[in-house]
């Protein structure tokens, strides 16, 4: 029974330095958070309805879109656009960390439209991103939020590119620290 009591004691006293920790720990992913994302990050972070780290598989043209869900008609992209139809690109994801509105491992495949492609860096194969993407429109396109501010480059370890803004005394910014900072922002 002493040792129990001894045990408790010990726990008791240690539980307001684990806190003390946590807090410390979660004020550091904020800081972080706002240098990397931008100080604009919560805002990302609420207003994306799919948020995740991933490998982007493929770009391709997409076929085009009408302009009006209810027509059925299948389409071929032509020279000559169609004035009802939305021109696309096609981009394929795997998903490495769902953070929300996705699966990991999940295969996603969204369209942009073309025009949106200027707001923000272009993808390639192979790249490994952290992406903020608005929710789907009623036309099926979506973007990153914020242009290129929704978007993150990560090395092939899935932390945060050393060429994007990164805290000089962070050595390696991690997607769990980010992670955790827009689960908290998306939870306020």
């Amino acid at each position: 029974m002493r040792v129990s009591r001894h045990v408790l004691v010990v726990a008791l006293v240690a539980l307001p330095l684990c806190l003390s920790s946590l807090a410390d720990a979660q004020q550091s992913d904020l800081v972080v958070a706002e240098h990397v994302l931008s100080p604009q990050w919560k805002q990302l972070s609420r207003r994306a309805g799919m948020i995740f780290a991933g490998t982007v598989l493929r770009t391709a043209p997409a076929p085009q879109i009408a302009t009006n869900p209810a027509v059925v008609t299948q389409t071929v992209a032509s020279e000559a656009a169609d004035p009802g139809m939305v021109p696309a690109v096609q981009l394929c994801f795997r998903v490495d960390t769902a953070i929300a509105g996705v699966e990991q491992g999940q295969i996603l495949t969204i369209r942009e439209w073309v025009g949106a492609l200027s707001m923000h860096r272009p993808m390639r194969t192979g790249q490994h991103i952290l992406i903020f993407l608005y929710p789907t429109s009623r036309l099926g396109l979506t973007s990153p939020v914020g242009g290129s501010l929704g978007q993150v480059a990560l090395d092939a370890n899935g932390n945060v590119a050393r060429h994007e803004k990164v805290p000089a005394d962070e050595e390696i910014v991690s997607v769990l620290q980010l992670e955790r900072a827009i689960r908290s922002a998306r939870e306020e």
